[in-house]
Protein backbone atom coordinates (compact mmCIF):
# COMPACT_ATOMS: atom_id res chain seq x y z
CA UNK A 1 0.00 0.00 0.00
CA UNK A 2 1.28 3.41 -0.89
CA UNK A 3 1.49 5.19 2.43
CA UNK A 4 4.97 6.67 2.74
CA UNK A 5 6.03 8.41 -0.42
CA UNK A 6 8.84 10.88 -0.91
CA UNK A 7 9.07 13.64 -3.49
CA UNK A 8 11.98 15.42 -5.08
CA UNK A 9 10.83 18.98 -5.70
CA UNK A 10 12.28 21.21 -8.36
CA UNK A 11 9.70 23.40 -10.03
CA UNK A 12 11.65 24.68 -13.03
CA UNK A 13 10.52 23.75 -16.54
CA UNK A 14 11.06 26.56 -19.00
CA UNK A 15 14.45 25.08 -19.87
CA UNK A 16 12.90 21.78 -21.03
CA UNK A 17 14.79 20.53 -24.05
CA UNK A 18 12.75 20.89 -27.23
CA UNK A 19 14.55 18.24 -29.23
CA UNK A 20 13.32 15.37 -31.33
CA UNK A 21 13.66 12.10 -29.40
CA UNK A 22 15.54 9.18 -30.81
CA UNK A 23 12.85 6.52 -30.88
CA UNK A 24 15.26 3.66 -31.46
CA UNK A 25 16.98 4.55 -28.22
CA UNK A 26 13.84 5.29 -26.18
CA UNK A 27 14.03 3.51 -22.83
CA UNK A 28 11.59 0.71 -22.26
CA UNK A 29 9.72 0.07 -19.04
CA UNK A 30 11.79 -1.87 -16.51
CA UNK A 31 10.23 -5.12 -15.29
CA UNK A 32 8.41 -4.98 -11.96
CA UNK A 33 7.77 -7.86 -9.61
CA UNK A 34 4.47 -6.72 -8.16
CA UNK A 35 1.70 -4.52 -9.54
CA UNK A 36 1.04 -1.21 -7.87
CA UNK A 37 -2.47 -0.16 -6.90
CA UNK A 38 -2.94 3.61 -6.74
CA UNK A 39 -6.11 5.17 -5.37
CA UNK A 40 -6.90 8.75 -6.38
CA UNK A 41 -9.74 11.18 -5.75
CA UNK A 42 -9.80 14.05 -8.25
CA UNK A 43 -11.60 17.35 -7.70
CA UNK A 44 -11.98 19.41 -10.85
CA UNK A 45 -13.80 19.96 -14.13
CA UNK A 46 -13.61 19.02 -17.81
CA UNK A 47 -9.83 19.48 -17.84
CA UNK A 48 -9.61 16.75 -15.20
CA UNK A 49 -11.67 14.50 -17.49
CA UNK A 50 -9.39 15.37 -20.41
CA UNK A 51 -6.14 14.63 -18.60
CA UNK A 52 -7.29 11.33 -17.10
CA UNK A 53 -9.32 9.95 -20.00
CA UNK A 54 -6.64 7.41 -20.97
CA UNK A 55 -5.04 7.01 -17.56
CA UNK A 56 -6.64 3.67 -16.73
CA UNK A 57 -5.63 2.15 -20.08
CA UNK A 58 -2.03 3.26 -19.60
CA UNK A 59 -2.03 1.88 -16.06
CA UNK A 60 -3.43 -1.47 -17.20
CA UNK A 61 -0.89 -1.71 -20.03
CA UNK A 62 1.86 -1.20 -17.44
CA UNK A 63 0.49 -4.06 -15.35
CA UNK A 64 -0.82 -1.91 -12.51
CA UNK A 65 -4.20 -1.04 -11.04
CA UNK A 66 -6.05 2.25 -10.57
CA UNK A 67 -8.98 3.21 -8.38
CA UNK A 68 -10.23 6.64 -9.43
CA UNK A 69 -13.16 8.65 -8.14
CA UNK A 70 -13.87 12.07 -9.64
CA UNK A 71 -15.81 14.99 -8.20
CA UNK A 72 -16.35 17.18 -11.22
CA UNK A 73 -18.39 20.20 -12.25
CA UNK A 74 -18.09 21.54 -15.79
CA UNK A 75 -16.49 24.98 -15.82
CA UNK A 76 -15.88 24.95 -12.08
CA UNK A 77 -13.13 26.97 -10.39
CA UNK A 78 -11.57 26.14 -7.03
CA UNK A 79 -14.00 28.59 -5.47
CA UNK A 80 -17.08 26.49 -6.30
CA UNK A 81 -15.59 23.28 -4.88
CA UNK A 82 -14.59 25.19 -1.73
CA UNK A 83 -18.10 26.63 -1.42
CA UNK A 84 -19.57 23.14 -1.49
CA UNK A 85 -17.13 21.87 1.11
CA UNK A 86 -17.73 24.85 3.42
CA UNK A 87 -21.49 24.54 3.01
CA UNK A 88 -21.25 21.03 4.38
CA UNK A 89 -19.09 22.23 7.26
CA UNK A 90 -21.81 24.71 8.22
CA UNK A 91 -24.77 22.40 7.60
CA UNK A 92 -24.34 18.72 6.58
CA UNK A 93 -27.84 18.76 5.09
CA UNK A 94 -27.19 21.77 2.84
CA UNK A 95 -28.13 21.11 -0.77
CA UNK A 96 -25.22 23.25 -1.97
CA UNK A 97 -22.81 20.74 -0.45
CA UNK A 98 -23.87 18.03 -2.89
CA UNK A 99 -22.50 17.43 -6.33
CA UNK A 100 -24.94 16.65 -9.12
CA UNK A 101 -24.66 12.91 -8.53
CA UNK A 102 -25.27 13.34 -4.79
CA UNK A 103 -21.63 13.07 -3.69
CA UNK A 104 -20.29 15.19 -0.84
CA UNK A 105 -16.57 15.97 -0.71
CA UNK A 106 -16.09 15.13 2.96
CA UNK A 107 -17.88 11.80 2.58
CA UNK A 108 -15.87 10.98 -0.56
CA UNK A 109 -12.62 11.74 1.26
CA UNK A 110 -13.53 9.22 3.96
CA UNK A 111 -14.91 6.56 1.60
CA UNK A 112 -11.51 5.09 0.69
CA UNK A 113 -7.92 5.23 1.88
CA UNK A 114 -6.85 7.47 -0.96
CA UNK A 115 -3.19 7.66 -1.89
CA UNK A 116 -3.68 11.00 -3.62
CA UNK A 117 -6.25 13.76 -3.79
CA UNK A 118 -5.94 16.28 -6.61
CA UNK A 119 -7.27 19.79 -7.13
CA UNK A 120 -6.92 22.27 -10.00
CA UNK A 121 -7.96 25.76 -11.02
CA UNK A 122 -10.37 26.64 -13.82
CA UNK A 123 -8.27 27.23 -16.92
CA UNK A 124 -9.60 30.71 -17.69
CA UNK A 125 -8.49 31.80 -14.19
CA UNK A 126 -5.30 29.77 -14.06
CA UNK A 127 -2.93 32.68 -14.75
CA UNK A 128 -4.21 34.72 -11.77
CA UNK A 129 -2.86 33.53 -8.41
CA UNK A 130 -5.42 35.60 -6.52
CA UNK A 131 -8.23 33.39 -7.85
CA UNK A 132 -6.66 30.42 -6.03
CA UNK A 133 -6.91 32.16 -2.65
CA UNK A 134 -8.26 31.31 -0.15
CA UNK A 135 -10.06 28.43 -1.85
CA UNK A 136 -7.11 26.13 -2.49
CA UNK A 137 -6.07 26.37 1.15
CA UNK A 138 -9.63 25.78 2.36
CA UNK A 139 -9.83 22.61 0.28
CA UNK A 140 -6.36 21.50 1.36
CA UNK A 141 -7.27 21.86 5.04
CA UNK A 142 -10.38 19.69 4.64
CA UNK A 143 -8.55 17.12 2.51
CA UNK A 144 -5.77 16.74 5.07
CA UNK A 145 -8.23 16.48 7.93
CA UNK A 146 -10.50 13.87 6.33
CA UNK A 147 -7.88 11.97 4.30
CA UNK A 148 -4.68 12.47 6.30
CA UNK A 149 -2.89 9.57 4.63
CA UNK A 150 -3.33 11.05 1.15
CA UNK A 151 -0.79 13.19 -0.67
CA UNK A 152 -2.17 16.44 -2.03
CA UNK A 153 -1.42 17.03 -5.71
CA UNK A 154 -2.28 20.05 -7.84
CA UNK A 155 -3.08 19.35 -11.48
CA UNK A 156 -1.36 22.05 -13.52
CA UNK A 157 -3.67 22.76 -16.46
CA UNK A 158 -2.50 23.95 -19.88
CA UNK A 159 -2.54 27.10 -21.97
CA UNK A 160 -5.01 27.44 -24.83
CA UNK A 161 -4.04 26.83 -28.43
CA UNK A 162 -2.01 29.62 -29.99
CA UNK A 163 -4.87 30.55 -32.36
CA UNK A 164 -7.61 30.44 -29.72
CA UNK A 165 -10.01 33.40 -30.08
CA UNK A 166 -8.96 34.57 -26.62
CA UNK A 167 -5.66 35.66 -28.12
CA UNK A 168 -7.16 37.50 -31.10
CA UNK A 169 -8.46 40.46 -29.13
CA UNK A 170 -6.86 43.73 -30.12
CA UNK A 171 -6.98 45.03 -26.56
CA UNK A 172 -7.02 42.27 -23.91
CA UNK A 173 -8.42 43.20 -20.52
CA UNK A 174 -5.86 44.35 -17.98
CA UNK A 175 -4.13 41.33 -16.48
CA UNK A 176 -5.41 38.95 -19.16
CA UNK A 177 -2.85 37.02 -21.25
CA UNK A 178 -2.64 38.19 -24.85
CA UNK A 179 -0.77 35.12 -26.18
CA UNK A 180 -0.38 31.43 -25.50
CA UNK A 181 3.08 32.09 -24.09
CA UNK A 182 1.76 34.76 -21.72
CA UNK A 183 -0.97 32.40 -20.53
CA UNK A 184 1.52 29.58 -20.01
CA UNK A 185 3.97 31.77 -18.12
CA UNK A 186 1.18 33.15 -15.93
CA UNK A 187 -0.37 29.81 -15.06
CA UNK A 188 3.05 28.22 -14.58
CA UNK A 189 3.99 30.84 -12.00
CA UNK A 190 0.58 30.63 -10.30
CA UNK A 191 0.74 26.85 -9.97
CA UNK A 192 4.32 26.97 -8.67
CA UNK A 193 3.23 29.54 -6.10
CA UNK A 194 0.18 27.64 -4.91
CA UNK A 195 1.95 24.31 -4.51
CA UNK A 196 4.53 26.08 -2.36
CA UNK A 197 1.80 27.66 -0.24
CA UNK A 198 0.03 24.32 0.18
CA UNK A 199 3.22 22.25 0.61
CA UNK A 200 1.82 20.11 -2.20
CA UNK A 201 3.15 18.85 -5.54
CA UNK A 202 2.23 19.41 -9.16
CA UNK A 203 1.14 17.16 -11.97
CA UNK A 204 2.84 19.25 -14.69
CA UNK A 205 0.52 18.69 -17.63
CA UNK A 206 0.72 22.37 -18.55
CA UNK A 207 4.48 22.09 -18.89
CA UNK A 208 4.14 19.09 -21.18
CA UNK A 209 1.62 20.87 -23.39
CA UNK A 210 3.89 23.89 -23.72
CA UNK A 211 6.88 21.75 -24.68
CA UNK A 212 4.88 19.68 -27.17
CA UNK A 213 3.22 22.73 -28.73
CA UNK A 214 6.61 24.37 -29.27
CA UNK A 215 8.54 21.34 -30.47
CA UNK A 216 10.46 22.14 -33.70
CA UNK A 217 9.19 19.04 -35.51
CA UNK A 218 5.96 18.02 -33.80
CA UNK A 219 4.66 21.34 -32.53
CA UNK A 220 1.36 22.74 -33.76
CA UNK A 221 1.63 25.55 -36.30
CA UNK A 222 -1.47 27.67 -36.93
CA UNK A 223 -2.11 28.25 -40.67
CA UNK A 224 -0.86 31.67 -41.76
CA UNK A 225 -3.48 34.25 -42.76
CA UNK A 226 -6.28 31.81 -42.01
CA UNK A 227 -9.85 33.08 -42.38
CA UNK A 228 -12.47 30.72 -40.98
CA UNK A 229 -15.17 32.49 -42.98
CA UNK A 230 -13.73 31.13 -46.23
CA UNK A 231 -14.31 27.48 -45.29
CA UNK A 232 -17.21 25.48 -46.65
CA UNK A 233 -18.51 22.33 -44.94
CA UNK A 234 -16.80 19.90 -44.42
CA UNK A 235 -13.48 21.72 -45.01
CA UNK A 236 -11.13 22.20 -42.06
CA UNK A 237 -7.77 23.94 -41.76
CA UNK A 238 -4.58 21.96 -41.29
CA UNK A 239 -4.48 21.07 -37.59
CA UNK A 240 -1.64 18.56 -37.66
CA UNK A 241 -0.16 17.89 -34.21
CA UNK A 242 -2.77 20.00 -32.44
CA UNK A 243 -3.22 18.99 -28.81
CA UNK A 244 -6.50 20.91 -28.60
CA UNK A 245 -9.89 20.18 -30.18
CA UNK A 246 -9.61 23.21 -32.47
CA UNK A 247 -11.93 23.74 -35.42
CA UNK A 248 -14.78 21.32 -36.05
CA UNK A 249 -18.21 21.35 -37.69
CA UNK A 250 -21.30 20.99 -35.53
CA UNK A 251 -24.95 20.79 -36.55
CA UNK A 252 -27.09 23.65 -35.27
CA UNK A 253 -30.72 24.23 -36.30
CA UNK A 254 -30.24 21.93 -39.25
CA UNK A 255 -27.13 23.72 -40.48
CA UNK A 256 -23.45 22.89 -40.11
CA UNK A 257 -21.55 25.60 -38.23
CA UNK A 258 -17.81 25.87 -37.79
CA UNK A 259 -16.88 25.91 -34.10
CA UNK A 260 -13.53 26.57 -32.46
CA UNK A 261 -12.46 24.98 -29.18
CA UNK A 262 -8.89 25.98 -28.40
CA UNK A 263 -9.37 25.14 -24.72
CA UNK A 264 -10.02 21.43 -24.36
CA UNK A 265 -7.65 18.62 -25.26
CA UNK A 266 -8.20 16.33 -28.23
CA UNK A 267 -7.13 12.69 -28.12
CA UNK A 268 -3.43 13.59 -28.54
CA UNK A 269 -3.60 16.11 -25.71
CA UNK A 270 -5.54 13.70 -23.54
CA UNK A 271 -2.91 11.03 -24.13
CA UNK A 272 -0.09 13.43 -23.31
CA UNK A 273 -1.83 14.48 -20.09
CA UNK A 274 -2.51 10.90 -19.02
CA UNK A 275 1.15 9.97 -19.61
CA UNK A 276 2.19 12.79 -17.26
CA UNK A 277 -0.30 11.66 -14.64
CA UNK A 278 0.93 8.08 -14.95
CA UNK A 279 4.55 8.93 -14.25
CA UNK A 280 3.69 11.29 -11.40
CA UNK A 281 1.46 8.70 -9.72
CA UNK A 282 3.38 5.48 -10.39
CA UNK A 283 6.97 6.70 -10.61
CA UNK A 284 7.50 4.94 -13.94
CA UNK A 285 8.23 6.37 -17.35
CA UNK A 286 5.40 6.08 -19.90
CA UNK A 287 7.97 5.58 -22.69
CA UNK A 288 7.37 2.16 -24.18
CA UNK A 289 3.85 1.80 -22.79
CA UNK A 290 1.91 -0.33 -25.25
CA UNK A 291 -1.38 1.51 -25.02
CA UNK A 292 -1.82 4.02 -27.81
CA UNK A 293 -5.22 5.55 -28.68
CA UNK A 294 -6.73 4.74 -32.05
CA UNK A 295 -5.68 7.04 -34.90
CA UNK A 296 -2.58 8.21 -33.04
CA UNK A 297 0.50 7.33 -35.07
CA UNK A 298 2.98 5.16 -33.10
CA UNK A 299 5.92 7.49 -33.71
CA UNK A 300 3.92 10.52 -32.58
CA UNK A 301 2.67 8.59 -29.53
CA UNK A 302 6.28 7.82 -28.60
CA UNK A 303 7.07 11.50 -28.97
CA UNK A 304 4.24 12.40 -26.59
CA UNK A 305 5.41 9.75 -24.12
CA UNK A 306 8.88 11.28 -24.24
CA UNK A 307 7.60 14.82 -23.69
CA UNK A 308 5.50 13.62 -20.75
CA UNK A 309 8.48 11.85 -19.21
CA UNK A 310 10.69 14.92 -19.49
CA UNK A 311 7.99 17.16 -18.03
CA UNK A 312 7.56 14.90 -15.03
CA UNK A 313 11.27 14.45 -14.47
CA UNK A 314 12.24 18.09 -14.89
CA UNK A 315 9.43 19.33 -12.65
CA UNK A 316 10.63 16.94 -9.95
CA UNK A 317 7.07 15.98 -9.02
CA UNK A 318 7.62 12.27 -9.50
CA UNK A 319 7.08 9.81 -6.72
CA UNK A 320 10.21 8.02 -5.66
CA UNK A 321 10.62 4.76 -3.81
CA UNK A 322 7.38 2.95 -4.76
CA UNK A 323 8.70 0.71 -7.52
CA UNK A 324 8.69 -2.30 -5.23
CA UNK A 325 5.49 -1.46 -3.38
CA UNK A 326 3.10 -4.41 -3.92
CA UNK A 327 -0.54 -3.95 -4.71
CA UNK A 328 -3.08 -4.49 -1.97
CA UNK A 329 -6.68 -5.56 -2.51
Amino acid sequence: MLRSLSFVCSLTFLSLELVTPSYADSPQQPPHDEPKHVRILTIGNSFTHNATRYLNQIVEAAGHKLTHKMLSIGGSPLELHAQKALAYEADPTAELARYKNGDILQEALQSERWDFVTIQQLSIKSHDIETYRPYAQQLADIIRRDAPQAKLLVHQTWAYRSDDPRFSRTKPAIGEPATQQAMYEGLSQAYRTIVDELSANRIPVGDAFWAADNHPKYGYRAPANFDANTLKYPELPDQTHSLHVGYRWRASDGNQQLKMDGHHANSAGEYLGACVWFECLYGESPIGNEFVPDKLAPEYATHLQTIAHRAAQQSGDVIQGIANSPSTP
